[in-house]
C-alpha cells in the first residue's frame, strides 16, 4: 500500500508526461530528482525535462520510461522523501487516452432480468468503484465492490431480482469519492435523486406504423412545449401541463373550436416537435406549479422528465405516459420529433459525467479552463470517442425504445461534424426517413472551425437540416434588432436574398453559391420558442400599424414559410398570433407568459383556417416541396420587375400534382400591385387575400394580375 502525504501535486498530462507543481511554501530551491512508485513493484526515476519558476511555485515537466496505467494508484517522491499521489490530469483529453480506453460494447448501464442484473460503467480514471443499492421503501442501503476490466470498464453481476430498487455509483478518482447516477439510467426516482432499475419490457406498447415519409421535405414541423400546450385555463384539457394533456382528444375552448390533439390533427402538420422531455433541472417534480422551465437544463438524457408525469414517484409512470403520447400521436397520423440537448449539461461539476470521469466529457481551452461556447459554463466534447458514443447510444435508445421520428439538436454547432454524420448513418440503418436538424450557430467553443456542425459547414453534413436564420431575417427581420424589418414587414431591399431563401438557400444559379446543397437542409421559420414572437416583434418594429395590418403581415410571413422550398417549421400558436406579452426570453417566465393562449385561437379562427389551407396546398402538390436541388433549378423561375413583390412560377410540374403551372406572388405593400405574367391565359386563384386552399376562388385573365395588399396570391392552370 502506497504511503502518501500530499505536500505538492503531480498530474499525468500525457501517457508518459507528468507535471509536478511544487509550492514554494513547502520547499525552497529546486528538486533534483523525482521517483514514480506503484503497488505493482513500480519504482522508476523520472526524467526532468523542463522547469518553470513562478512566484508561488515551481513547475516541473517529467517523463516516465515505464507504462503508466490510468486508474491504478501511483505516488511521486521527491529527493527529500516527500510524496504525493499521481492524479489523472490532462491525459484524459488526449487522443492516446481515447485509443487505449475507448469501449465499443453496447451494454453500458444495467441489463435487467428477474434472476440477475448486470451493471457496467465506463470509469477508466477511477481506482475504485462501488455500486450503491437503496431500498425505495425503507431506504436500507447495500454496497458492492465492482470489478475493473479492460478499457476502464467496471462491471458487477448481482444475482437478485432488483426491479424497482434505486441505484447509484460511488467512484474514487484522485483519492476523492463522489456519488453519481448512471449516465445510462433509463428511469429515475423523484427529482432525480437516484437511478431506478426497471423492466422496460413492462412498458412496451403496440405502436402504430405510419406510412413511410417519402422525402424529408414532405415534413411540416410544429414546435410544442408539453406544459404550454395544455396549461391555459381555457384549453379544455383536464391534465394541464402533463404528458396526458398532450393526448386528450375532442377538447375545445369556450367558443367551441378544437384545442389540443384534435386541433393538431385538424391543422394538418406532419411532425410535432416536443421541446425537451428528458430529465431536466429547474422544476420540482412534486410541486411543478412553483417554477417554470423550457427544459434546456439537462440532467439525465435517457429518462423522461418527471414534472410532466401524473405520478413522478412511480418510475414507470413517466415512461409509460411519454410512450403513450408518441403512440397516440402516431395513431392520429402525427410523427414526433424530440428536442435533444447534447451540447451541455446543467452544472458541469454536479453532472454524472464529471463525477465519474473528471475532465473527459467536456471541452477545455488551451489554458485548461472549461470551454463555454454554450454560455452556460460548459461544452460537451462530442469529438471524444466515448462522448460521441454516448450521444449516438442515446439517440438510438430513444429511436428504438420510444419509436420517435426525428431529433432537433439544440445548439448543434457545439457538436462536431463527424458525430452528426455518424448519427445520420446510425439512424439510417433503422429508418432513413428519420429527420435530423438543429441549430447550426457558430459559437466560440474550443473546436476548430472546420470541425463544427455549423450552418457554415452544412455542405459537410448531408441530409441534416439547419435552422435557416437567413430565411428568418430576410422574411421577418433581425431577431436581435427589433426595429429591423424583413420582407413581410414591408422591407423591399435585398429582394435577391429573399428569392434565395425561397429556393431553399441552394445554389439556384451559377452566379450564386447557396448555403445548402439540397433543400432538405433548410429549416424555414420566422419564429420559435426563442426570442420575441413575430407578433411581439411587430408591435415594436411596426408600431404605427393597426392590428389588421399586422395580421396580414404575419399571414404573409407564414405563407412564405409554408410555400418555400425546404422544410417548414411553425411555432405553436404562430397561426393565431401568439404573444408572450413582449417577453423576449421566457425560458423561466410564469405560465401566464408561456402558455398557448387558446382564447386567441377562437378569436383568430379565420387565420387558423388560412394556415390550414396553406398546409393543404403544400401537401397537394410536390412542386412546393421538391426533394432535390436539380428539380428546383429546372422548374422554379422568378418573374416580375416590381420591387414590391416576389413572384415566381413553377413550370411544367403536372407530373408532381394536378396542376401543370403554378404562379406564386408575395406582395408586402399596403397597396394592390400589378404583376405581368403570360398574356392570354386563364388562371384560377386558390390563394387570394385571406382565403386559401385547393379550391379555386376566382378566375384571372390578361397579362397583368392584380395582387391584393400585403398578401400571397397563388394561381394555377393546366
Amino acid at each position: 500500500m502506497l504511503q502518501i502525504r500530499r505536500t505538492y501535486e503531480a498530474f499525468l498530462d500525457e501517457m508518459n508526461l507528468i507535471t509536478i507543481i511544487m509550492p514554494k511554501i513547502y520547499r525552497q530551491g529546486l528538486s533534483n530528482s523525482f521517483t514514480l512508485q506503484g503497488d505493482e513493484d513500480v519504482n522508476e526515476p523520472l526524467q526532468i525535462c523542463s522547469t518553470f519558476d513562478d512566484r508561488l511555485y515551481i513547475k516541473y515537466e517529467c517523463k516516465a520510461a515505464c507504462h503508466i496505467e490510468v486508474g491504478k494508484a501511483y505516488a511521486v517522491y521527491d529527493d527529500e522523501g516527500c510524496s504525493t499521489d499521481l492524479q489523472v490530469g490532462a491525459v484524459i483529453r488526449t487522443a492516446k487516452f481515447d485509443e487505449l480506453y475507448a469501449y465499443d460494447g453496447n451494454d453500458l448501464g444495467v441489463t435487467f432480468s428477474k434472476e440477475y442484473s448486470l451493471f457496467k460503467l465506463w470509469a477508466p480514471s477511477a481506482t475504485k468503484v462501488k455500486l450503491k443499492i437503496t431500498n425505495p421503501i425503507d431506504h436500507e442501503k447495500k454496497y458492492y465492490e465492482m470489478n475493473r476490466g479492460n478499457h476502464g470498464l467496471w462491471d458487477l453481476l448481482v444475482h437478485e431480482d432488483l426491479e424497482g430498487v434505486y441505484y447509484s455509483y460511488l467512484v474514487c478518482v484522485n483519492l476523492i469519492w463522489k456519488e453519481a447516477i448512471d449516465p445510462y439510467a433509463v428511469a429515475l426516482s423523484v427529482n432525480s435523486e437516484y437511478g431506478v432499475i426497471v423492466d422496460l419490457n413492462k412498458t412496451a406498447m403496440q405502436d402504430y406504423k405510419l406510412p413511410p415519409l417519402e422525402h424529408a421535405t414532405d415534413a411540416v414541423i410544429y414546435e410544442v412545449h408539453t406544459r404550454d400546450f395544455s396549461k391555459h385555463p381555457n384549453s379544455g384539457i383536464n391534465e394541464k401541463g402533463k404528458y396526458k394533456g398532450l393526448i386528450e382528444s375532442q377538447t375545445s375552448e369556450s367558443s367551441g373550436s378544437y384545442t389540443g390533439l384534435s386541433y393538431l390533427v385538424d391543422l394538418g402538420v406532419t411532425h410535432v416537435e416536443l421541446m425537451p422531455c428528458n430529465d431536466f433541472a429547474g422544476v420540482d417534480d412534486l410541486t411543478p406549479e412553483k417554477t417554470y422551465n423550457w427544459g434546456y437544463n439537462p440532467l439525465h438524457y435517457n429518462a423522461p422528465e418527471g414534472s410532466y408525469s401524473s405520478n413522478p414517484q412511480n418510475p414507470y409512470n413517466r415512461i409509460n405516459e411519454l410512450k403513450k403520447v408518441i403512440t397516440t400521436f402516431h395513431k392520429n397520423g402525427l410523427r414526433v420529433v424530440l428536442d435533444v440537448v447534447y451540447n451541455h449539461v446543467y452544472i458541469r461539476e454536479q453532472s454524472s459525467f464529471e463525477k465519474i470521469v473528471p475532465g473527459y466529457f467536456f471541452r477545455h481551452d488551451e489554458n485548461g479552463l472549461p470551454s463555454d461556447g454554450t454560455g452556460v459554463g460548459n461544452d460537451i466534447a462530442s469529438e471524444r470517442r466515448m462522448v460521441r458514443k454516448f450521444i449516438i447510444d442515446s439517440v438510438l435508445f430513444w429511436l428504438n425504445e420510444y419509436h420517435v421520428d426525428g431529433f432537433r439538436f439544440d445548439l448543434m454547432g457545439i457538436l462536431d461534424v463527424d458525430t452528426m454524420n455518424r448519427i445520420r448513418t446510425a439512424v439510417d440503418k433503422i429508418d432513413s426517413s428519420i429527420i435530423l436538424f438543429g441549430e447550426g450557430w457558430d459559437l466560440p467553443t474550443s473546436l476548430p472551425t472546420e470541425m463544427k456542425a455549423t450552418i457554415q459547414n452544412a455542405k459537410k453534413l448531408p441530409r441534416i437540416g439547419h435552422f435557416n436564420d437567413q430565411f428568418r431575417d430576410r422574411i421577418k427581420g433581425s431577431t436581435f434588432k427589433l426595429e429591423d424589418k424583413g420582407f413581410s414587414l414591408g422591407n423591399s431591399f435585398q429582394l435577391d436574398k429573399v428569392k434565395e431563401v425561397i429556393t431553399g438557400s441552394i445554389s439556384y444559379d451559377q452566379a450564386k453559391i447557396g448555403m445548402f446543397d439540397e433543400p432538405v437542409q433548410s429549416i424555414n421559420y420566422v419564429e420559435s420558442h426563442d426570442n420575441h414572437t413575430m407578433w411581439d416583434k411587430m408591435i415594436k418594429s411596426n408600431p404605427d400599424e393597426n392590428e389588421e395590418t399586422r395580421m396580414k403581415r404575419q399571414r404573409l410571413a407564414t405563407a412564405i414559410v409554408l410555400l418555400s422550398q425546404g422544410i417548414p417549421f411553425v411555432h405553436s400558436g404562430q397561426e393565431f398570433f401568439r404573444t408572450k406579452l413582449g417577453v423576449e426570453n421566457s425560458y423561466k417566465s410564469p405560465d401566464e407568459i408561456n402558455w398557448l393562449d387558446w382564447d386567441r385561437k377562437g378569436i383568430y379562427e379565420s387565420s387558423v383556417h388560412y394556415t390550414k389551407g396553406l398546409l393543404l396546398l403544400r401537401k397537394k402538390h410536390r412542386a412546393f416541396r421538391f426533394p432535390d436541388s436539380s428539380l428546383i433549378r429546372k422548374h422554379l423561375k422568378f418573374i416580375s420587375d416590381n420591387d414590391q413583390v416576389i413572384a415566381y412560377q413553377l413550370l411544367d410540374v403536372g407530373k408532381y400534382g394536378q396542376w401543370a403551372y403554378i404562379t406564386v406572388i408575395h406582395n408586402n405593400s399596403k397597396d394592390e400591385q400589378l404583376v405581368k405574367i403570360d398574356s392570354g391565359e386563364v388562371w384560377e386563384a386558390i390563394c387570394h387575400g385571406d382565403k386559401t386552399g385547393i379550391t379555386p376562388l376566382v378566375k384571372m385573365t390578361g397579362n397583368q394580375i392584380i395582387v391584393p395588399s400585403i398578401s400571397t396570391l397563388v394561381l394555377i392552370r393546366n
